[in-house]
């Protein structure tokens, strides 16, 4: 398997970074999800290029994805993702998106599982706008960090394909082994 290293050597895609809180917003409290993912991403070699912070308001998340996408390739949310009243981000990234990837929230939460049974309880998703993908995290720091690493190393390609790369790569020919035989 290939490190997210190697994954993201080359191109290198802008991403965004956007902490949905109340408390956050009104500087309550410090963010410390949106900078533990920031760095995840950086590490894996994307660019965050944006950080923004937007209070648990579906119009305000919504209005900030549109614009978001419009600048950078991947927009990465850590927050409101629960089922709190206010947990209202999946539901402002279902209203801006082309198209939803099941799969991708279903692998953060079947990863989590194996650590938390409460991975259960997210709602968060992933989406296609245009040619940007989107990308909701759970609020705390490490279940951000954590279901973000559940996907890392399938997003280059899924940017890839986003922007027309849609070739298979011609897959290495493997000789047939020799069979046997046994006595």
């Amino acid at each position: 398997m290939s490190s997210s290293a190697e994954v993201f050597a080359s191109p290198v895609f802008t991403a965004a970074v956007v902490t949905v809180s109340d408390s956050c917003a009104r500087g309550e409290r410090k963010d410390l999800s949106g900078p533990a993912v920031a760095e995840a991403l950086e590490k894996s070699h994307l660019q965050v290029t944006v950080r923004e912070i937007v209070p648990d308001d579906s119009l305000k998340i919504q209005n900030l994805l549109i614009r978001l996408a419009q600048e950078v390739r991947l927009i990465v949310t850590t927050g409101g993702t629960g089922i709190a009243a206010r947990d209202v981000t999946p539901e402002a990234t279902r209203a801006v998106c082309d198209r939803l990837l099941e799969g991708v929230a279903e692998r953060m939460r079947s990863k989590g599982a194996r650590k938390t049974p409460f991975a259960a309880l997210s709602r968060g998703l992933c989406g296609v706008r245009g040619q940007t993908l989107i990308l909701n995290l759970p609020g705390s720091p490490t279940g951000a960090v954590e279901s973000l690493g559940a996907v890392i190393e399938i997003i280059p390609h899924a940017l890839e394909l986003l922007e027309g790369k849609t070739a298979h790569k011609p897959k290495k020919q493997i000789a047939p082994r020799k069979r046997q035989r046994r006595n």
